[in-house]
């Protein structure tokens, strides 16, 4: 697989590398109140004895140039909302407020209009505060017609209320939630597969992120304590689950049919069952680790609040290893 994306224009390994080499680094610019920084799925920082502000930032990548392409501009937005807030509520905390970075050669009103109408539109659906942004004019640097983004999220929790995945046990559950499709990961491989021309594909692709708040939230507050961790499956697919909790194996049983869309990228990718999830979501886009005894009230209250979820696997003792030996290919 990384041979494959390396084809695309990605170095997975390369980046892997990168992040190992500048922890060290990184930390020298920690003091105390940092409870968690590069590695988690959002940082975590002290701001009382009860209280910790939680912090993440992403992009929306590659997908961009779909959106480009197309010259679609209205639910890029919401991407790049959801990239950041999904990632920040693995830690069971509620995002407060957010800011957007938009950068491009030459600004156009219309095109920087839609993408910011789509960010507000996905912050006000999750009651999340739009404080403010930049936008960067930068001939040079970028072509006219291209521009990228930037997201910020921030929000607040209390500590006894971190989703901190100490706490996992044999034989809890994972309980996954649907995603609309590739989300906001993978799309080097994608545009190497498909010609810009395949309006079709491009637009199926384009389907905005989910998000996930809401429900997620709502289920913190109803099962404290019973929810014990949670994972955005961004880049690299299923392997963001063993990020919880690296002392124990995961094992997936059942995941969603795959849509047209998987499907025509396995047939021109020629990818594996391995190769598939962890490179993309596969059809899940969040995942919570739970105690088994709460499972079928959990399902009741996911359904009612909009969701399709389902038991896709459990935890088992291991040295945090995914195993999708079980998984169906269809």
């Amino acid at each position: 697989m990384a041979e494959l994306y390396k084809k695309s224009g990605v170095d997975i390994d390369l980046a892997d590398e990168f992040v190992e080499k500048i922890k060290k680094m990184v930390r020298l610019t920690q003091g105390a109140q940092v409870v968690s920084g590069v590695g988690g799925f959002a940082s975590l920082f002290e701001i009382n004895k009860t209280q910790l502000i939680a912090a993440s930032t992403d992009g929306v990548g590659t997908k961009l140039k779909i959106a480009q392409a197309l010259k679609s501009h209205k639910t890029i937005g919401q991407d790049l909302v959801a990239m950041c807030v999904n990632d920040l509520i693995c830690t069971g905390a509620k995002p407060l407020f957010f800011l957007d970075y938009f950068a491009t050669g030459r600004l156009d009103i219309g095109v920087g209009a839609q993408v910011v109408e789509g960010i507000c539109k996905a912050c006000q659906s999750i009651g999340v505060a739009l404080v403010g942004g930049e936008t960067a004019e930068m001939p040079g640097i970028y072509e006219e017609g291209i521009y990228d983004l930037a997201g910020f999220a921030v929000g607040l929790v209390n500590k006894n209320k971190v989703l901190t995945g100490k706490n996992l046990k044999e034989g809890d559950l994972l309980v996954g939630l649907k995603s609309s499709g590739l989300h906001s990961n993978g799309f080097s491989l994608f545009r190497s597969l498909f010609k810009s021309s395949e309006t079709d594909w491009f637009k199926k692709a384009l389907t905005p992120t989910r998000l996930y708040v809401n429900p997620v939230l709502k289920a913190l507050e109803k099962f404290p304590k019973k929810i014990k961790a949670a994972a955005h499956i961004t880049g690299s697919g299923f392997l963001n689950i063993p990020r919880v909790n690296e002392n124990f194996d995961y094992e997936i049983h059942s995941v969603p049919s795959l849509t047209p869309l998987y499907k025509e990228i396995i047939k021109r990718g020629g990818l594996s069952t391995q190769e598939l999830y962890t490179t993309f979501n596969g059809g899940v886009g969040f995942v919570l680790v739970i105690d088994p005894k709460i499972l079928p009230d959990l399902l009741k209250a996911l359904v009612r609040w909009g969701e399709k979820p389902f038991v896709m696997g459990q935890v088992r003792k291991g040295q945090g290893l995914l195993n999708m030996d079980r998984v169906p290919y269809k």
